[in-house]
C-alpha cells in the first residue's frame, strides 16, 4: 500500500477560548503504523475525536482518502472505513466473544437482516479471531474476559468491520508485561493490512513498536520522526524531562494534588481521558 490515506491541514479546536489543538498539520500514509505520543492535554484524544466526528473543529480540514470528514456524523465515518477504540473497552459483557464480534461485522447489513438466525460463522469474524488470537475463547462471555482480552477483543471487533484506518487510544493500558507484548505483536500484524494510529505514554512499548511518531505538545506537532530520532530530540527531551524535574522539585506534600494537573494549563476540561502520568513516560525518553 502507498499513498497518502489521511490528511489534516491548519486543524484548530477551541473548548470555551482554550485553543486545544492550534494549526495542526498531520498526514498518514497507507499502511503505516504511527505512534502519537505527547504530555497529557497536548491533544491526542481531541485530534482524534475530530478524526472521528466526535468533535466539531473551529477551523481547518481532515481528509479521508481525498473526502473531506469534517461535518459528517460519526456512523458515516465508521461507514467510510474509520473505525476507533477508546481508553475504557466497550463490548457487550453478555454476549460471547464470537458473538460481539458478529454484531461488529453485521453493521454494514439492513436492521430487518440482524434478527434472522445466520448459520455458521462469517469469513470477517473468523478472521478477526485469528488475528487476535481469541479463538479458543469464541463461545466465552465477554465479561470474564481478563483486560487485556477484552481489549483484542474490542480491536477485534473493530477489524470486522474491515476498516482501512484504525484508532487506538492507549490500547495497553493498564496491561501485564505479557500482553503488552502480545498486543504490540497484535498491532504490527494488522497494521500488514491496515493503517494504524496508536495513541500511547509508554515510552518502552514506544520502542518496540513504533515505526514513525508524532509529538504534540500544547494542540500542536512538536517534532515528527522514526523513533530513534524523536528520542533524541532536545524538544522532546525537554517537554517530558523538564515535566518531571519541576515534579520531583515540589516541596513534600504538595505531592498527588499538584500532580494530578501536570501539563494541562488550564486544559482539563479539553482532555479529560488522557490518563496516564507523564512522569512514568518522562525517564524513558533518553
Amino acid at each position: 500500500m502507498s499513498g497518502t490515506l489521511l490528511e489534516v491541514r491548519d486543524l484548530s479546536v477551541v473548548f470555551d477560548g482554550f485553543r486545544a489543538i492550534d494549526g495542526v498539520d498531520f498526514t498518514v500514509e497507507q499502511g503505516e503504523l504511527r505512534f502519537l505520543i505527547g504530555p497529557n492535554g497536548a491533544g491526542k484524544t481531541t485530534l482524534i475525536d475530530v478524526i472521528t466526528g466526535l468533535t466539531r473543529p473551529a477551523s481547518g480540514s481532515v481528509r479521508f482518502e481525498g473526502w473531506d470528514l469534517v461535518g459528517r456524523k460519526e456512523h458515516e465515518i465508521v461507514r467510510m472505513g474509520v473505525g476507533r477504540t477508546f481508553q475504557t473497552s466497550v463490548v457487550f459483557e453478555q454476549l460471547t466473544v464470537v458473538e460481539n464480534l458478529d454484531l461488529a461485522a453485521s453493521f454494514r447489513r439492513p436492521l430487518w437482516s440482524l434478527a434472522r438466525r445466520r448459520r455458521g460463522v462469517s469469513a470477517a469474524v473468523e478472521a478477526a479471531m485469528a488475528t487476535t488470537g481469541l479463538d479458543a475463547l469464541a463461545a466465552r462471555p465477554a465479561g470474564v474476559l481478563s483486560h487485556g482480552q477484552r481489549q483484542w477483543l474490542e480491536i477485534g471487533m473493530l477489524i470486522a468491520q474491515r476498516p482501512r484506518l484504525l484508532l487506538l487510544d492507549e490500547p495497553v493500558a493498564g496491561m501485564s508485561g505479557e500482553e503488552r507484548s502480545r498486543t504490540g505483536e497484535l498491532l504490527v500484524e494488522i497494521a500488514k493490512d491496515h493503517t494504524v494510529i496508536v495513541i500511547e505514554h509508554d515510552m518502552d512499548f514506544l520502542r518496540r513498536y513504533a515505526s514513525q511518531v508524532t509529538v504534540l505538545h500544547e494542540g500542536k506537532v512538536l517534532v515528527e520522526g522514526s523513533v530513534d530520532q524523536v528520542r533524541s530530540d532536545p524538544r522532546v527531551q525537554e517537554v517530558y524531562l523538564g515535566r518531571a524535574e519541576d515534579r520531583d522539585k515540589r516541596p513534600a506534600g504538595g505531592g498527588r494534588a499538584g500532580a494530578a494537573g501536570e501539563g494541562r494549563t488550564g486544559s482539563a476540561g479539553a482532555e479529560p481521558a488522557e490518563g496516564a502520568a507523564v512522569g512514568s513516560a518522562a525517564g524513558e525518553v533518553t
